[in-house]
C-alpha cells in the first residue's frame, strides 16, 4: 500500500542540473601534499590539539580532541608530519581565517591500528554513542551537528521514528544520490546501528522521487536484511523538501514545534551520508576522515563525484574535475541556494562541505537590488511559513528585538524568498546578518549577567560578613550581661583578683626565667660573684651616705 504523504506550505521547483556530475562512478581524489585540518568543523566548541609542530601522525590518529559536550574530535586524514598549527583561511561566508592543523604528508597513508566493535548490538546505547562521538561524526547533510548528540534523545524522550534523509533537494548536488546507488548496505547497517542507539520503533528511508536508480538500489539491498520496521519512501522533488522539519511534514503531516526539535514529537532526523559514517566507524573502526564531494558546474569539463580527504584544498578538486578557470565567475561551497561563494580556492574540504559549485561567466550576473515592492511573492513561497518581507524590514531597521516577534531563527535560509524577490533582494544575507548581531547581543548579555552575578555574589559574602561580626558581638554583649546578672559585683571582682593572678604568675615565671643560673660554666660563675659583689659594695655606699 502506497504511504500518504503530506505538503508543506511553499516551496519551488527548480531545475535540477544533477545529470552534470553523475556519468561516471564515485572515484578517490588526490592525495594532497599538505592537509589543512581547521579545529572547528562543527557546531559547538573547537576541538582542541593534542599534537604538537614536528609531531609524526598516522592516518586515522585522533589530533584534536573534544573540549566540550557539544563539540567533535578531528582526526589526520593521512600519515605524515605536524608542520603548523596555526591560523589558516576556511571555508566560511565571513572569509576569514580560523586555527588549524597542518600536516604534510608522507605518501605511505599509513593507518593506526583500528578497533571495530565486533557485536554492537550487545553494546550499551551509551558505550556505543560514545564510539561515535570518538569517531568524531557530524551532520554530513550541511549542518555539521555532532551526531551522538541526536542519537541521545534523554532518559525522558520515545523516538516513535527514525528518519533517513536522502532527500537531496538542492541543485547540482548528487553526493548523496551517488552514495546510495554504490553503497546501500552500508547505509542501510548505519541506521540499524543509529535504531540500535535510539531504540527507535520505526525507521523510513526518504528518497525523491526523480532518484529512481537510488530508489531501486536501495529497495534491493533492504530485502537482504528483511528489516519490517524499515520503510523506503520516495517524496516530491519540490525544494526544500531536504529540509529537517518539511521533510518531517511530508512523511507524518506533523510540524515541530516554533524553537523545537523533532525529538519534541517524537522524531530523530539524520542524513544518508551519516549513516554511512556511522557504519565505518562501528564496523571498520574508521573515524570521520573522508566524505564524497560534488565537483560540478558548467565551467567544468568534467563535473564528477569524488572521495576526498578531509583537509584537501579545493584547488586540488577543481583540477580533478578539469576547471576551466578563466570561464569561472564564481566557485560556491555547496548548491546555488544555500551555498556561499569561496573567494580562496585554497582553503580546505571539512566535514560539511558536500559540494563545489563552478558557475560559468556566461549565466547572467546578479542584478542590483531594488526597493521592495511589497509583492507578497517570498511569503507565498516560505516553508517555514513566515514573513520575510517584515523580517527584512526589521533586519534593515536592526531592530532585534522586534523581529524576534515574527520567529525569525524559525527561518532555515533556504532562499526561496530571494530566489523570487522580483526586486533581486539578497533577503537570506539580512536574515544572517540579524541572527549573527543577536548572537552576539546574547553573548554580551551572558557575559555582563556574569559579571554582574559575580559582583552580587561578592557584596553578598561581605554583607554575610558583617552579620557573622555583628552577631558575634551580640552574643558577647549578652554574655557579659548574664554574667553581670547573674554574680553581681562579687563575681566581677574575682574575675579581677583572678586577672591579677595571671599578671602576677607571667611575671613570676619571667623572672624565673631571667635567674636561672643551672649549668654554667666555672667562668660565668666568677663573673656573676663578680658583679654581685660590686652591686653589695655600691648598695652599702649608698646606705652609708644616706645615714650621714
Amino acid at each position: 500500500m502506497r504511504r500518504r504523504l503530506w505538503h508543506f506550505h511553499g516551496g519551488l521547483h527548480l531545475e535540477g542540473h544533477k545529470d552534470l556530475s553523475m556519468h561516471e562512478p564515485v572515484a578517490a581524489a588526490p592525495l594532497p601534499a599538505r592537509i589543512v585540518l581547521p579545529l572547528a568543523q562543527h557546531i559547538g566548541a573547537p576541538a582542541e590539539p593534542e599534537v604538537k609542530v614536528g609531531e609524526k601522525v598516522r592516518k586515522g590518529q585522533r589530533i584534536a580532541r573534544a573540549t566540550e559536550y557539544v563539540s567533535a574530535p578531528i582526526h589526520a586524514s593521512t600519515s605524515g608530519t605536524v608542520v603548523a598549527i596555526e591560523e589558516q583561511p576556511v571555508p566560511h561566508p565571513s572569509g576569514l581565517s580560523a586555527p588549524c592543523i597542518v600536516i604534510e604528508a608522507d605518501g605511505q597513508d599509513e593507518w593506526i591500528e583500528r578497533q571495530p566493535v565486533a557485536d554492537y548490538e550487545n553494546l550499551d546505547p551509551s558505550a556505543l554513542r560514545n564510539v561515535i562521538r570518538e569517531a568524531g561524526i557530524v551532520g554530513l547533510g550541511g549542518a555539521g551537528f555532532p551526531s551522538f548528540i541526536k542519537l541521545n534523545p534523554g532518559p525522558d524522550k520515545v523516538v516513535d521514528l527514525l528518519i533517513l534523509n536522502g532527500a537531496e533537494c538542492e541543485p547540482y548536488i548528487t553526493c548523496d544520490a551517488m552514495l546510495m546507488q554504490e553503497h546501500p548496505r552500508r547505509i542501510i547497517d548505519g541506521l540499524l546501528i543509529m535504531r540500535h542507539a535510539l531504540r527507535a520503533k520505526r525507521c523510513i528511508i526518504a528518497i525523491e522521487d526523480n532518484k529512481k536508480v537510488a530508489h531501486t538500489v536501495l529497495v534491493n539491498a533492504l530485502q537482504e536484511h528483511e528489516a519490517e520496521f524499515i520503510e523506503i519512501v520516495q517524496v516530491p522533488t519540490v525544494y526544500p523538501t531536504g529540509g529537517e522539519k518539511q521533510l518531517i511534514k511530508v512523511l507524518t503531516g506533523k510540524e515541530v514545534p516554533s524553537n523545537g526539535l523533532p525529538i519534541d514529537i517524537g522524531m530523530v532526523c539524520h542524513n544518508v551520508a551519516t549513516a554511512a559514517a556511522v557504519h565505518d566507524a562501528i564496523a571498520e573502526g574508521t573515524p570521520l576522515i573522508e566524505r564524497i564531494v560534488t565537483v560540478t558546474g558548467e565551467a567544468l569539463d568534467r563535473p564528477r563525484n569524488l572521495t576526498v580527504r578531509i583537509g584537501t584544498p579545493f584547488s586540488l578538486l577543481l583540477e580533478a574535475g578539469q576547471w576551466r578557470e578563466t570561464d569561472t565567475d564564481e566557485v560556491l561551497m555547496g548548491g546555488p541556494m544555500m551555498g556561499f561563494a569561496v573567494p580562496d580556492l585554497d582553503v580546505p574540504v571539512v566535514k560539511t562541505t558536500n559540494c563545489l559549485l563552478a558557475r560559468p561567466r556566461s549565466q547572467p550576473h546578479r542584478q542590483p537590488a531594488m526597493p521592495c515592492i511589497r509583492c507578497g511573492q517570498c511569503a507565498r513561497v516560505c516553508p517555514a511559513q513566515l514573513l520575510p518581507q517584515q523580517l527584512y524590514w526589521y533586519a534593515h531597521a536592526r531592530n532585534f528585538d522586534r523581529i524576534q516577534d515574527y520567529h525569525l531563527f524559525d527561518c532555515i535560509e533556504c532562499g526561496c524568498c530571494a530566489y523570487v524577490c522580483p526586486s533581486h533582494i539578497p533577503l537570506v544575507q539580512y536574515y544572517r546578518f540579524a541572527k549573527t548581531e543577536i548572537w552576539a547581543q546574547e553573548r554580551q548579555k551572558q557575559k555582563a549577567d556574569r559579571a554582574r552575578q559575580r559582583h552580587e555574589w561578592h557584596l553578598e559574602r561581605l554583607e554575610r560578613r558583617k552579620r557573622e561580626e555583628e552577631e558575634r558581638r551580640r552574643r558577647k554583649k549578652e554574655l557579659l550581661k548574664k554574667s553581670k546578672a547573674a554574680g553581681g559585683d562579687a563575681a566581677k571582682k574575682a574575675e579581677i583578683e583572678a586577672a591579677l593572678a595571671r599578671v602576677k604568675a607571667k611575671k613570676a615565671s619571667r623572672q624565673a626565667a631571667r635567674a636561672n643560673t643551672e649549668n654554667l660554666t666555672d667562668a660565668q660563675k666568677q663573673a656573676i660573684a663578680a658583679v654581685e659583689a660590686r652591686r653589695q659594695r655600691l648598695q652599702k655606699g649608698g646606705d652609708s651616705g644616706d645615714s650621714q
